[in-house]
């Protein structure tokens, strides 16, 4: 296993600072965010793009995923990032994610990362049965899953409480329908933590599937807020053991976006969380 250290922690930095500080924390990876301010797809001039490539260069870093989730460069004022969403009502306002997403896949093809990972169909809206929404989310993801083979890019979906695919049950509902070798699992390890799937009991079950790892602590009332690996309640000597056991050799990439008041700190104590719990460096 190697880890990564998501850029969407540092939103108060520019992508140059932020590789610079997360290697000077010993992280091996970066998640670079395909959103403002640090790589939104559809605003990044090539001399942009190149500046990104030196920096990872000067520093060391590899890209381990591209975080194409978030959309704060949308505006959208109804709700942070989630809008919007592939299950919009309206077939305007869906294609905005879409062509986001194809934007994303690009971006991470000309930069060298693995995958791109995208939101798990957004909140349901109003009215609209869990079946209708998986149909209309299959739809539109399709040509972003034909764009990821072509581009040889994986697309992972990443479920989250209280949208659309919150569980793996839901995830692998989806894998059947799509039925392609470039769509794979992001699998969280706080947000399962947060459904009640325990992730050391799914996580020889999702292997088949899993591409990177998302992984943070959550508190024992599994509550969806994000904490510092080791304040919370998830036992990370048994997920990383469950992980291994798996023979993954990927990015698990620490994702702490609350912690913008001080990235570096939070970095660091999950840094060294992560290594005790795997008995050192993983390297």
């Amino acid at each position: 296993m190697k880890l990564a250290y998501s850029s969407n922690a540092y939103l108060r930095f520019s992508i140059e600072e932020t590789i610079a500080r997360i290697a000077a924390l010993g992280y091996a990876g970066l998640e670079l965010l395909a959103d403002v301010p640090h790589a939104w797809p559809a605003g990044l001039l090539p001399e942009r793009k190149e500046s990104i490539r030196r920096c990872l260069a000067e520093h060391g870093l590899a890209i381990a995923n591209v975080n194409g989730f978030m959309m704060h460069g949308v505006g959208d004022p109804r709700q942070p990032y989630w809008h919007p969403s592939w299950i919009e009502p309206d077939a305007n306002y869906r294609a905005i994610r879409r062509e986001h997403t194809c934007r994303a896949l690009e971006l991470a093809a000309e930069l060298g990362g693995p995958s791109v990972q995208t939101e798990p169909g957004g909140p349901l809206p109003p009215g609209a049965s869990w079946q209708a929404a998986l149909a209309t989310f299959h739809d539109a993801l399709m040509p972003c899953v034909e764009l990821a083979g072509k581009l040889g890019v994986l697309l992972l979906i990443e479920p989250e409480p209280g949208l659309l695919i919150e569980r793996f049950e839901q995830y692998l509902e989806l894998a059947q329908r799509v039925d392609s070798p470039w769509l794979g699992l992001n699998f969280d390890i706080g947000h399962a933590y947060c459904v009640g799937q325990e992730p050391r009991e799914w996580i020889p079950r999702m292997a088949a599937h899993t591409r990177h790892y998302h992984i943070e602590d959550i508190a024992p009332s599994r509550e969806h807020a994000h904490l510092v690996p080791g304040r919370g309640a998830i036992d990370f000597p048994a997920v990383l053991a469950a992980i291994r056991a798996t023979g993954y050799d990927g990015w698990v990439t620490v994702e702490l976006y609350p912690y913008v008041e001080d990235p570096d700190a939070a970095g660091r104590e999950a840094r060294e969380c992560l290594e005790r719990a795997m008995g050192g460096n993983d390297e």
